[in-house]
């Protein structure tokens, strides 16, 4: 029971809680009603475009995919204003690497980045084509990364369309050759890159089915190469096997105790993968050889773990007389956002919000990642994964899901605008 003397004070609690509760309200800024208009305006031309990108196989080794992927991206470019450059890959296949840029009227220099290739096959298209299935869209590359792509050109001409032009220089790079390591393209994008305060790579975001929120990335593993070596000595396998010393023996060995270095090591994984042997089958096996995958999510982690890798070598030996060796080789570095990358990454949770919709960041993955080439130096601040949401990459069925295409659009062009103000 409330007496009259109450009601004053109550009065006073109730106006408070409204406020508080006006003032949470308030904190979550609405959508910029005109870019999301325009987002939405722009998903049927990116669908198509989508479309006409996954028809064109672009396996990293199909140069003539992969050329035909740079003419419509460059076509595009040309469109928004962009003027445009094809460079060759160094190494690889040897298809074109695109690059874009245009001058505007502010001051932050701002990177796009993502890749043309995808890991399947010549012919593909005939046991996985190009299907619509309500909110999955199929097709091979669709998520991996040819949304990423989509979403960078519907971008840059809602922006274009729109007379943005808060920024110094801004530059689209993409490669033909991320799905085997950026062999000919990883020192390309470190020297742009370090060239710009931002950069923002469009590698997709998982699907609902896997993940409850959209997501960016703030790391990804390095990856290196290990490579075990054993020489022996061949001899008739049936009547002189004494005088042989099995590689293929003294490299079992090895690998078995070798298996666990990793784990004694911060930042290193290390799987032994591939191993194999020559010779014929009636000799006694002269060389021997493995390979093993590596994932490095710390600097210098490679190094301590091809030491570690040596001592455990030199302390057992199985088979007298042959000689074990192993090499250590980085490709991809790690990639690390950093403390700047992860303030940008919550400009983008901020951003996300507006729609009511949430944004996780992630701190680490074991995939690698060009936005590793981009960060290298860490001269540029550098956010993963503003392509669409989707999933089945490097596997039967990828997909993207069609109701994230609004809203990566709204988060790509608003961020860019938000960057563009600093």
């Amino acid at each position: 029971m409330t007496t009259r003397a109450a009601l004053p004070g109550l009065v006073s609690t109730i106006a408070l809680a409204c406020g508080l509760f006006l003032a949470a309200a308030a904190a979550q800024a609405a959508p910029d009603a005109k870019l999301l208009a325009a987002a939405e305006k722009a998903q049927p031309a990116l669908i198509e475009n989508l479309k006409e990108m996954v028809l064109i196989e672009s396996g990293s080794l199909n140069v003539e995919g992969l050329q035909r992927m740079a003419t419509v991206i460059e076509g595009r470019l040309q469109k928004s204003g962009f003027s445009t450059e094809r460079r060759k890959a160094t190494a690889g296949a040897g298809a074109d690497i695109v690059i874009g840029t245009r001058k505007g009227t502010g001051k932050r220099r701002i990177m796009l980045q993502a890749h043309m290739d995808t890991v399947y096959a010549p012919g593909i298209l005939g046991s996985q084509p190009y299907k619509v299935d309500g909110n999955r869209i199929y097709g091979p590359g669709i998520a991996d990364d040819k949304g990423g792509i989509a979403v960078i050109l519907a971008s840059l001409q809602i922006l274009a369309d729109a007379g943005w032009r808060d920024y110094d220089t801004l530059t689209v790079l993409f490669n033909p050759d991320e799905e085997v390591g950026s062999v000919g393209s990883g020192e390309l994008i470190a020297t742009v890159a370090d060239q710009h305060d931002t950069v923002l790579s469009f590698e997709p975001t998982a699907a609902k089915s896997v993940a409850k929120n959209e997501a960016l990335l703030l790391g990804a593993a390095g990856i290196a190469q290990a490579t075990l070596e054993v020489k022996g000595r061949a001899s008739h396998a049936g009547a002189a096997p004494e005088l042989g010393r099995n590689a293929l023996y003294e490299l079992s060995h090895q690998l078995l105790q070798t298996r666990d270095v990793a784990k004694d090591i911060p930042g290193a994984t290390l799987n032994w993968t591939v191993a194999r042997a020559t010779g014929p089958i009636n000799q006694i096996t002269e060389r021997a050889q493995a390979l093993g995958d590596i994932r490095i999510t710390q600097p210098g982690a490679e190094a301590k773990l091809a030491s570690a890798l040596q001592a455990k070598l030199a302390s057992s030996k199985l088979i007298p007389d042959t000689e074990t060796t192993v090499k250590v080789e980085l490709g991809r570095p790690a990639f690390i956002a950093g403390d700047r990358g992860r303030a940008l990454a919550e400009k983008a949770q901020a951003i996300y919000k507006e729609l009511d919709r949430e944004l996780t960041l992630v701190p680490m993955t074991g995939g690698g990642t060009d936005a590793a080439y981009a960060a290298r130096s860490g001269k540029a601040t550098v956010v993963e994964s503003f392509g669409l949401a989707g999933f089945g990459y490097h596997a039967k069925d990828e997909y993207i899901e069609v109701d994230s295409i609004v809203p990566r659009l709204y988060l790509a062009t608003r961020l860019l605008m938000e960057i563009g103000k600093q």
